[in-house]
């Protein structure tokens, strides 16, 4: 019964170590994509717990894990603010960002965040800010940025310098995080979805793109009709100057073959002299001669005709007479 006693002891102690560690749980596992801050006695240790397995003194510190992985705020239409549900998967929702133009215009902004807490000051940033550190640092300079910006712009102006304005956006709230003490979060992308005008901003915008819808398609249809105009006219000008090639070259022929015709004249004139109309007149006198033989009773007719003359031989049979030309 002794032994027994002292082993009861033993195993109350035991069982009483257990119960402890049951209910203190003096240890905690931080996952991949978090960070664990240590609080002793209510202050919070500056460095930060990384992921693994980690002990901490029950009762007089305690361990508080905070999520370094990316979250999103969408700034959208008809959106519940402060979802609890979506705040955990890391998701926030909240109400498109009201802003005034250049003119005092109402205008929304649809607009998704995506961020990030620092991990290695999220001791300070949490001391600092408390868990809903996105509400007081995020979600302001979101809007004061977007508000900035956009009351540069009339709303008109608004669709035409999208990308401007987007660029503008996001370097402005880049630069205010990273201005933040402790640069507690850091800025991965920002993305402008929609610009919402009011309706008569709308239509006058709409009736704006159709005259200048129709204006272009005048300006093509002068374009095109000019077009057609210098096509024709260069046919035209083509075709004259075809005519004329045409006629010159008919022009050239016929000064060419008139040329050749008086160069042919002259060396015929040239070749005439009085020894060959000799020839030429004996050769008529043969003529002459031989016709007289046949048509003794002939009636003959000289006619003259340049440097040679023609015979005519009138015999009293029809069948007889002739002519001698040469």
């Amino acid at each position: 019964m002794k032994d027994f006693g002292k082993k009861a002891g033993f195993l109350y102690v035991l069982i009483a170590i257990v119960v402890i560690i049951v209910i203190a749980k003096p240890f905690v596992i931080i996952n991949s994509g978090e960070v664990g801050i240590k609080a002793t006695a209510g202050k919070y240790d500056p460095i930060p717990l990384q992921p693994g397995f980690h002990l901490f003194i029950p009762f007089i510190q305690e361990v508080l894990v905070v999520d370094t992985k990316v979250r999103i705020i969408n700034y959208a239409t008809n959106e519940d603010a402060g979802d609890a549900i979506k705040r955990d998967s890391g998701i926030l929702r909240k109400q498109s960002i009201s802003v005034l133009d250049a003119r005092g215009l109402p205008v929304s902004i649809d607009l998704t965040v995506q961020y990030r807490l620092n991990p290695t000051n999220a001791p300070q940033t949490i001391a600092a800010w408390g868990l809903t550190w996105e509400d007081k640092i995020i979600n302001p300079v979101v809007r004061d940025v977007v508000r900035s910006v956009t009351g540069q712009y009339t709303a008109e102006e608004l669709p035409t310098n999208r990308n401007t304005i987007a660029t503008q956006i996001e370097q402005g709230i880049r630069e205010k995080m990273e201005d933040q003490p402790n640069m507690p979060a850091e800025l991965l992308t920002v993305q402008l979805r929609e610009i919402i005008l009011p309706q008569k901003i709308k239509e006058q915008i709409e009736r704006v793109q159709v005259a200048r819808q129709e204006a272009e398609r005048a300006k093509y249809e002068v374009e095109r009709a000019n077009q057609e105009a210098l096509k024709k006219a260069a046919l035209a000008e083509g075709t004259a100057q075809a005519r004329i090639i045409e006629a010159k070259g008919h022009a050239d022929a016929i000064k060419i073959e008139a040329d050749a015709n008086a160069y042919a004249n002259i060396k015929i004139a040239e070749s005439i002299n009085e020894q060959l109309l000799k020839l030429r007149q004996i050769e008529v006198q043969g003529k002459f001669n031989e016709a007289l033989r046949e048509n003794k009773d002939a009636k003959l007719f000289l006619t003259p005709g340049g440097a040679v003359p023609n015979i005519w031989v009138d015999s009293k049979d029809p069948q007889k007479s002739t002519s001698v030309s040469q």
